[in-house]
């Protein structure tokens, strides 16, 4: 059963009004495009939890990244945190950002922007050093510690995905506390309650046709660390819902899951390196212990998501398509 699963490619399609999902539907072969036909789409991939000095999975996930775009080109690629292991970097000259970043994905289909945002092992040292590298080099762009980017979705600019990337480990209680490096004072200094008012207020003036957050903690998911969704879900699942968010990429959990709930489609990519046990809960459609990333098609009226492993089979696809506000 598990190599007949893997050796295929399970396709699912995500209804959209009343927020069912249609069972798992024949099976595409894994050579396959993995991602929307449509040449105009906008492609992204998104990966997280990948920083470790260019060791074997990492490489690996990165070699399959750089094939993959050299055959369908990607617009940008979203760094979903824990972008350097163990302990984040120290400054812009960390050799860190060549041994973990610029020498791992070097394929030249990779030198597109990076849209990153911060993990709790970026905490560790010093998380401004990642701001500030992207003030000397174009291709890694995180302005701040939260941010929104958008997008035009056709030619004529008509259609725009805005895409709000956010911090969400000042959002966990237990690091406040924590005595390791600088983790806690880190968070502790940051202010949750202006980050989320002003999630809310970029949301609600948002008139995109697709609003998507991308952030480092789930707020559902089978990996290991259960209690950090419950803080991050208090914060954010209120404002997703008020604010018509479709989908949320993240990480921190090491693996590939697909989990939707309330209309909110969920996509954890933390299969950047090295990986960790997952399980299934209530709301997981899919969930893989595996190294790899999203390969991601967005038009005006579909988003085509496809998991990609370390060997470069797609394992996993589901479509989406836009819900339009009654």
């Amino acid at each position: 059963m598990e190599t007949t699963r893997r050796a295929f490619v399970r396709t699912l399609f995500v209804a959209t009004a009343a927020g069912t999902v249609l069972p798992h539907l024949p099976a595409f072969a894994a050579e396959a495009p993995v991602s929307s036909p449509a040449e105009t789409a906008f492609r992204f991939f998104a990966v997280g939890d990948w920083g470790r000095g260019g060791e074997p999975s990492q490489a690996a996930v990165a070699l399959r990244m750089g094939e993959l775009a050299a055959r369908e080109p990607v617009r940008c690629v979203f760094a979903l945190g824990d972008n350097f292991y163990e302990d984040g970097v120290a400054s812009a000259d960390d050799p860190q950002w060549q041994t973990s970043f610029e020498k791992v994905y070097a394929a030249p289909s990779l030198q597109v922007p990076w849209y990153a945002i911060l993990g709790n092992h970026d905490y560790h040292t010093e998380p401004e050093a990642e701001i500030a590298y992207g003030l000397r080099n174009g291709r890694w762009r995180m302005p701040r510690r939260y941010y929104v980017q958008g997008f035009p979705l056709d030619p004529a600019g008509k259609a725009r995905a805005d895409f709000f990337f956010v911090d969400t480990s000042p959002m966990i209680r237990d690091y406040h506390g924590s005595t390791h490096l600088r983790l806690g004072t880190n968070t502790r200094g940051q202010d949750v309650d202006a980050q989320v008012a002003w999630l809310r207020e970029a949301l609600r003036k948002s008139d995109a046709a697709w609003k998507i957050v991308v952030g480092h903690h789930p707020l559902y998911s089978g990996g290991l660390h259960d209690t950090d969704q419950l803080d991050v879900r208090a914060r954010l699942l209120p404002v997703f819902r008020e604010g018509g968010v479709r989908a949320y990429f993240c990480g921190h959990d090491h693996d590939l899951q697909h989990l939707s709930s309330e209309g909110i489609e969920h996509f954890v990519s933390g299969g950047g390196s090295t990986v960790r046990d997952v399980e299934r809960t209530k709301e997981s459609l899919f969930a893989e212990k595996v190294s790899g990333f999203a390969s991601v098609a967005l038009t005006a009226e579909t988003l085509c998501l496809a998991y990609v492993d370390l060997h470069g089979k797609t394992i996993y696809r589901a479509v989406l398509p836009r819900i339009v506000p009654a």
